[in-house]
Parts: C-alpha cells; structure tokens; sequence
C-alpha cells in the first residue's frame, strides 16, 4: 500500500506544470519579402543573439519535369556551453546539404579499403550492369 502511494505521489509531481525560468527574448529585426514569381527571403535577429536568413526561387520554372525549389541560408547561435554554432545550407534537387565546424564528419576510408575500391572501379562491367545501362 505505501509503495502504491508512493508511485501516485510520484506520478502526481512528475505530472505538475513545470515553471519556466525563461523571460521572453526581444525580436530585434525582422524582415519579409515574398515575389510574385515565387523568390522569397526572410531573416531575423532576436536579443539572445539569434540570426537566422534564407532566400529561395524556383529553379527552371515553367519546366515540370525539372522545375525544383531551391533554398540557401543560414543560422547561428550560442549553445548552452558558450559555443557559438554556425550553419549555413542549401537545399535544392540534390537535398538538404548542411555546412558548419560543429556537423560530424565520417573518419576517413582505411587505406586498404580505398585501394580495393580503386581496384574494383577499374573492372569491367558485369553483365547484370551491362543490362541496366
């Protein structure tokens, strides 16, 4: 019995609104501008050192079969450990492609992988290639 009472005062805590220690953070610049022929761009700073942008277009407009969206931009701020983050992207008909020094990077091939690799591209096609091509 006092385990089950301890669970519900457990659940009741746990279920409690929390209160934020947050004040709201000032918009200090804010900008719009949409086109008629579908560009845009927007950016917006706020107090806490936020900046954020991006512009877009319609890549081969009138093209459906190669028409794509086409968005650049970038954004920044100061992480909970004083580190200030830096991203910058595009996306387009290749797909999101994020750049910044805080994005992981894959280690590099081994070297006897690259040259098996290298060895395997210079082969001859398979027939079962051949016959997709």
């Amino acid at each position: 019995m006092k385990y089950l009472i301890v669970c519900a005062l457990f659940s009741v805590t746990l279920a409690a609104p929390q209160q934020s220690n947050t004040e709201p953070v000032p918009i200090l610049r804010q900008e719009q501008e949409v086109n008629v022929d579908g560009s845009y761009k927007w950016s917006y700073e706020t107090a806490n050192g936020i900046t954020a942008e991006e512009q877009g277009f319609l890549k081969n407009a009138g093209q459906p079969e190669e028409e794509a969206q086409v968005a650049q931009g970038q954004y920044q701020y100061t992480d909970p450990d004083g580190q200030l983050i830096q991203l910058s992207y595009i996306a387009d008909e290749n797909g999101f492609q994020p750049q910044g020094d805080h994005i992981p990077t894959p280690p590099p091939i081994p070297a006897a992988i690259q040259r098996a690799l290298e060895v395997l591209a210079t082969l001859p096609a398979s027939n079962d290639e051949q016959l997709t091509r």
